[in-house]
């Protein structure tokens, strides 16, 4: 008995020091400066971006826990000259939006319309009480145009990606696009089929985004680059297809097309993996492909 209590010690302590851990490293946040006025905030999560103007902050996605939240709009406070009047959330994904409880009830909140309805509809248990009072509360369908403080702030979707309510937000004055996840630079990205995502629709849909005037990327993972990193991630979109479109021509087998050496445009991509949840690598980002091309995932995912 005195054996198992001390083992039973040792696990408990043990388990204590993860959370620790654990908290600590969602907290933890380092922020760069993009531009004069615009910075990126980097943690657990999507990619943040802020916007400083003279009558306070714009923030676009809020990460993936409330107490991130608590700390992005301290954070947006001081890089972004005063307190948050806009969040903007570029997709529905929980890793992007579940820091929005932590800005205060009433502030405006810009998404499109298919982002709320995903929001409602695929992650409704979360969004319930007082966190329903920051779910998006100005939605568009094509573009949403902002001034504020002498910045103008350009939302626009421009077409299936990641999901089909992907919103780019471009901060015009400063010349830098928020590209949200429609932007993995140098990381396999997901695809998100079962929200309308689509592997064929995304490179057409960076054709838009590439038709904007900007200079600076913010991504929604993997470090700040600029139009080239954005050219090369769309090289890597089509490539992509291609692979899973021939495999459906061919009548090939997913194990098939995951031996393929035709997919060549992602040379040094990196992997993102949470254990026993998900992980985002070259098998996976083919498999979507195929599933698409051969029509094995329908638009509801199964």
């Amino acid at each position: 008995m005195r054996i198992l209590g001390r083992v039973a010690l040792v696990v408990v302590l043990l388990l204590a020091v993860l959370a620790v851990v654990a908290v600590g490293r969602v907290r933890s946040l380092r922020s760069q400066t993009v531009s004069g006025d615009v910075s990126c905030i980097f943690g657990l999560g999507g990619n943040v971006g802020v916007l400083r103007t003279s009558e306070g902050a714009v923030v676009v996605d809020t990460m993936t826990f409330r107490m991130q939240g608590d700390r992005i709009r301290e954070l947006a406070e001081q890089l972004g000259g005063g307190p948050v009047q806009v969040v903007m959330n570029t997709h529905w994904h929980r890793d992007h939006t579940h820091g929005n409880p932590a800005f205060a009830p009433g502030t405006k909140i810009v998404s499109t319309e298919r982002t709320l309805e995903h929001l409602r509809n695929r992650d409704a248990e979360y969004w319930t009480g007082a966190a329903a009072e920051t779910l998006p509360n100005e939605t568009f369908t094509d573009e949403h145009e902002l001034k504020l403080g002498g910045k103008t702030i350009r939302a626009l979707h421009l077409g299936r990606g990641h999901t089909d309510g992907d919103m780019v937000v471009l901060f015009v004055e400063d010349r830098v696009l928020h590209a949200g996840d429609l932007f993995f630079n140098g990381l396999y990205p997901n695809i998100d089929l079962a929200s309308g995502g689509s592997v064929k629709e995304w490179a057409d849909t960076l054709d838009r985004v590439l038709a904007l005037d900007f200079d600076r990327v913010i991504p929604g993972h993997g470090s700040v680059s600029d139009r080239a990193g954005l050219v090369a991630f769309q090289r890597f979109m089509r490539q992509l297809w291609q692979v899973g479109a021939d495999a459906a021509a061919k009548g090939q087998s997913l194990s098939e097309a995951q031996r393929t050496a035709a997919l060549t445009a992602d040379q040094g991509y990196g992997v993102m993996a949470i254990p026993f949840v998900m992980r985002l690598d070259r098998d996976f980002v083919i498999q979507r492909a195929w599933q698409e091309a051969t029509g094995a995932v329908t638009p509801d995912g199964k």
